[in-house]
């Protein structure tokens, strides 16, 4: 296998959004995942999504999630099947916070948004460098005005910050993904990123609790 680089996991992150966007077999989608979680937290966005990041881990090991999705990849780069998993889950869980804050997913921008939550707690510097603030909920103003130079600087970035986690051989540390017998996907994440990543999102678009 070839070694991972940013090209790659820029085409595993699209992808994913993709999948997570429009969905991937039986698994539902980020828009979906967003109205489940709502309706059982009356309709208020930030405790569906802390519902969400706090369930996601049980929710996918109880659902049967991974042990199908491993013959369901059928990604266009050379990327191993357990970090195609990790971004393909992480991202839906991603989108449907961004769902849950109104936005919508079929933007460039908020793709690119919802990337930069990939990242994790480097999420902030990548933002603070295209002059947008964690923390405060992105209008709709401020996103009309992210440019696609923009957007290619906010990817670039997050792929160079994802290429330091899954490393060049394609070693997982971003998460504990493991193969199990027969080739079945499986395993557990790492509480911590998990977390980390879901703050991020939370922040970028639903902005800091009042």
């Amino acid at each position: 296998m070839a070694k991972l680089n940013e090209s790659m996991i820029l085409q595993a992150l699209d992808w994913g959004y993709e999948k997570a966007v429009n969905g991937l077999g039986v698994f539902p989608t980020a828009e979906e995942l967003a109205n489940e979680y709502l309706a059982a937290n009356d309709n208020d966005p930030r405790r569906a999504a802390e519902s969400l990041v706090r369930w996601q881990i049980a929710k996918a090991a109880t659902s049967g999630f991974l042990t199908g999705i491993g013959g369901m990849i059928t990604l266009p780069v050379a990327i191993p099947a357990n970090i195609s998993s990790v971004i393909y889950i992480q991202l839906r869980m991603i989108a449907a916070i961004a769902k849950m804050g109104g936005y919508d997913l079929k933007s460039d921008q908020v793709k690119s948004l919802v990337y930069v939550s990939m990242a994790g707690s480097a999420g902030a510097d990548i933002l603070k460098n295209v002059g947008i603030r964690l923390g405060e909920k992105i209008t709709t103003e401020t996103i009309k005005k992210i440019g696609i130079e923009v957007i290619k600087k906010i990817n670039s970035a997050v792929g160079f910050r994802l290429m330091t986690k899954f490393g060049s051989t394609g070693i997982v540390n971003f998460g504990k993904m493991i193969p199990l017998v027969g080739g079945v996907i499986g395993g557990t994440f790492d509480a911590g990123t998990t977390k980390t990543i879901g703050t991020i999102a939370i922040k970028t678009f639903l902005g800091k609790e009042d």
